[in-house]
């Protein structure tokens, strides 16, 4: 989404930013995770018994693999312009996914709290439930709106002739007739 949000930088600098902003969050999902198991092994909750809990730890090496993917793929100098263009489609497929599963996971969690703390007032429309409704909507909708802007091509970031040599959009490598 960097590129589209900020077609006029530099796309280096947006890659680091973006694989950056990327790692950060890995790093937060997986401090996330072991707090969880920390928090079930001290409480005496088994570990892996919902489908929140699986479709968290699905999500967690999904996005630990795309993002050495990516670092192995665009990042690092040695990957020729022919893989980067194969592997780009394959990027961003697999970044959507990565994204549904998080809403998913995220959806997940929220019904699993909301059944868990407030299951008997739940149906008289109370704050945390409208609360949990509308985090969930709107984490739906913020879903939609990044899988619409990365697939149209009227958010494609635009050519640059000099950045050619970092470009991996694959129809920028297929030779043009005069």
């Amino acid at each position: 989404m960097l590129y589209r949000v900020f077609p006029k930088e530099s796309k280096k600098k947006l890659k680091i930013l973006h694989g950056f902003i990327l790692l950060l969050a890995l790093l937060i999902s997986i401090i996330g995770l072991v707090a969880v198991f920390n928090y079930h092994r001290v409480s005496g909750i088994p570990d892996l018994y919902s489908l929140h809990s699986w479709c968290g730890v699905i999500t967690i090496t999904l996005f630990l693999i795309q993002w050495l993917m990516g670092l192995c793929f665009f990042l690092f100098p040695g990957a020729s312009l022919w893989l980067r263009a194969w592997y780009l489609p394959l990027h961003v497929f697999f970044g959507l996914v990565v994204l549904a599963f998080s809403i998913a996971t995220c959806l997940t969690g929220i019904t699993e709290k909301l059944l868990f703390s407030i299951m008997s007032t739940y149906p008289q429309l109370v704050p945390e439930g409208v609360l949990a409704n509308v985090l969930a909507l709107l984490l739906l909708v913020y879903g939609v709106l990044v899988g619409y802007m990365v697939t149209r091509e009227e958010f494609r970031r635009p050519p640059n002739p000099e950045e050619e040599a970092l470009s991996v959009h694959f129809n920028s490598l297929t030779p043009t007739s005069p």
